[in-house]
């Protein structure tokens, strides 16, 4: 089965890619566990996700515990556009929670 395309569905920000994920660990150096233990998720289910080339296989429900969990750490989600791809930066400091 193909990975789950990012896609932008009623309400519901655009589902995440393997690179984002794996970029939006790196920023704020969280581990699989790290990511898995604030999403809520087993480490399988973050390993399998960042595996992907593009999309991933997580439900729409287990993708929003992993961007919430990552949003709440300081990451800030960058959808694709036609001037580039989608990406993750850090939000900035004045406008992280404390």
């Amino acid at each position: 089965m193909p990975a789950r395309p990012p896609t932008k569905t009623s309400g519901q920000p655009p589902a995440l890619t393997s690179a984002q994920i794996r970029a939006a660990r790196a920023l704020i150096r969280w581990s699989a566990e790290d990511l898995a233990k604030g999403s809520a998720l087993g480490v399988a289910t973050i390993r399998r996700a960042e595996l992907r080339d593009n999309g991933t296989k997580l439900t729409a429900a287990n993708d929003l515990a992993v961007r919430r969990a990552l949003e709440s750490a300081g990451v800030e989600f960058i959808a694709e556009s036609e001037s580039g791809a989608a990406g993750v930066r850090l939000r900035k400091p004045s406008d992280r929670a404390p």
